[in-house]
């Protein structure tokens, strides 16, 4: 991503959403804007000098690196970066848009399903109800059987009110995931549907 040429203020992602581990991610910021921010928290290397009459930031980055980093975890996001970047983004895109693909077709069949969020140009996520069902009655029943979905209001609150809907069940697909385990994930919809109606 060329922040330069989007002119951009800030750009922000989560390290997990690539395969990375939790609480790791990476903060872009226009230089001039975090000079001009303070600090929120203290600590570490974020003091260039310190005396009873006052306190200077350091220069950036480090004015913002209080207290330890996550060394552990950075290294480990720049390993799973690389892993991507080694996959090829394109190629990753094109399989998990197969997956998406065979999943609607799949999901779409079962009688009752209703999928949410029907765009063409979509990430392989795909949330559903069935009448009559919640959604988190669902996702125990498919956890019983060691399938993992997500229920809830996916920190999308608005959509759901939109949609006068509690929550949704939904069904994330990567890379690493095959078409057998979306068939399973059917088969357990399908189990759920019987056990709850």
């Amino acid at each position: 991503i060329d922040v330069q040429k989007l002119d951009c203020d800030f750009l922000v992602f989560s390290g997990h959403k690539i395969y990375g581990p939790t609480g790791t991610g990476i903060l872009y910021g226009k230089e001039e804007i975090l000079n001009e921010m303070p600090p929120f928290e203290g600590g570490g290397d974020m003091i260039k000098s310190v005396s009873f009459f006052g306190t200077t930031y350091n220069d950036l980055p480090f004015k913002f690196e209080a207290g330890t980093p996550n060394i552990a975890g950075c290294v480990a996001l720049g390993t799973a970066i690389k892993y991507v970047q080694d996959l090829g983004i394109e190629k990753i895109k094109a399989y998990e848009t197969e997956l998406l693909n065979y999943a609607t077709e799949k999901l779409s069949a079962i009688e009752g399903l209703k999928i949410y969020g029907t765009s063409k140009h979509k990430s392989s996520v795909i949330s559903f109800l069935l009448d009559g069902i919640h959604p988190y009655d669902v996702g125990v029943i498919l956890d019983n059987q060691g399938i993992a979905i997500r229920t809830g209001h996916h920190c999308a609150q608005p959509v759901m009110d939109y949609y006068n809907i509690t929550g949704t069940c939904r069904a994330s697909f990567a890379f690493y995931n095959t078409k057998e385990e979306i068939d399973i994930l059917a088969e357990g919809i399908l189990k759920a549907k019987k056990m709850l109606s």
